[in-house]
Parts: structure tokens; C-alpha cells; sequence
């Protein structure tokens, strides 16, 4: 099974959480492959920045002490929330082949549902379109699809915003992991 092996910190807490027993510097950070959130354990002297990259993988972790839980959207801080969309909308550009592949190779989840539709803004209508333009020719990126269909703009801010929809949890999962009960990795 694949693992994050580097994460984005959206917030650093320095004195950990307030009414935890041990308090820890802790910061609070999404993966880069996965869109996993999750809250690190930070090193003592050693301190991070909103936005900073750190490394997940045991071998090459400096700052990161332990990987203390996968949280869920709601368990972010505020400030968290607030960076997860502005650096979501940065990962959806810097992978926008892995989108892009998705509007291309996307299928019917049902006789009546198609998984684009689980896309925000994405109806019937926009689904027709899609479907009769990939048809046509495959989409080669971002800007292909703006200039074939005039209706989608903004592909950042529309996958970005599915993606928080499956931190918060949802029925089906395109672009993140399911969150579990029991799904708390410890190394």
C-alpha cells in the first residue's frame, strides 16, 4: 500500500493543544500524493512554518518526530482550514495531468450517476458536454478543456473543493483515501 512520504504544514502549534495532558509542538499538515490530513509530532528545537514541506518517510524525517494521527477536516484548526484551500488549489495545479486523466478516463457510477457529476458544479448539462468533447479528442490539459468547454473555468477551485467534500467525508472517494475509525498510523 502507498504512503504519503511528504506532507504540507497548513498550521504549527508550538505548545500543542490546548486540554491535551502532554502538551507537544504539534503541526497540523495534508500529504501531497494522497490529500491525507494529518497531525505530526514536531522535534524539540527544531520548529516549521505554514507551507513548509516536510518529509514523512522514517529514513528522512528531520523535523517531523512522529506521525501522532490521521485526522479529519473537522478536526483542523481554523487557520488550518483557511491554508488547506489555498495550498489544495496549488496541488491540483502542480498534478494537473492526474485531473486531467480523471476528465478523461472518468465512467458511470450508476445507470443514473456518472463520477463527474460528483464534481462540484458539474450537472447534466456540463456532463453532456464533457463526455461528447473527450469523445471528440482526448483533453491534453487545463487549458485544452477551458477552451473546449467554455462553461468550466476555474478546474482548480472545483477539484479543490471536491476534494475538501472528501475530507469531510462522502460517499464516494475520487481523489482522497476514506477515513476509518481504526485508521490511525503510527511510526
Amino acid at each position: 500500500m502507498k504512503k504519503e512520504t511528504q506532507a504540507i504544514v497548513l498550521d504549527y502549534l508550538p505548545y500543542g493543544k490546548s486540554g491535551e495532558a502532554q502538551r507537544e509542538p504539534l503541526a497540523q499538515a495534508v500529504g501531497t500524493s494522497f490529500f491525507t490530513l494529518f497531525e505530526l509530532v514536531i522535534n524539540n528545537g527544531k520548529e516549521v512554518r505554514q507551507g513548509s514541506i516536510v518529509e514523512l518517510d522514517f529514513e528522512k524525517r528531520v523535523e517531523v518526530q512522529r506521525i501522532k494521527n490521521r485526522i479529519s477536516y473537522n478536526d483542523l484548526s481554523p487557520s488550518a482550514q483557511t491554508e488547506l484551500d489555498k495550498h489544495l488549489r496549488e496541488m491540483v495545479k502542480k498534478r494537473e495531468d492526474v485531473f486531467v486523466r480523471f476528465l478523461n478516463n472518468a465512467r458511470p457510477l450508476s445507470i443514473r450517476s456518472h463520477s463527474l457529476e460528483l464534481i462540484p458544479g458539474i450537472g447534466k448539462k456540463h456532463l453532456e458536454e464533457i463526455i461528447k468533447a473527450r469523445e471528440k479528442k482526448p483533453f491534453v490539459d487545463f487549458a485544452d478543456v477551458k477552451t473546449r468547454i467554455s462553461t468550466l473555468q476555474n478546474l482548480e477551485e472545483i477539484f479543490s473543493q471536491r476534494i475538501i467534500e472528501e475530507l469531510k467525508g462522502t460517499r464516494y472517494y475520487l481523489f482522497t483515501k476514506p477515513m476509518h475509525e481504526d485508521d490511525e498510523p503510527r511510526r
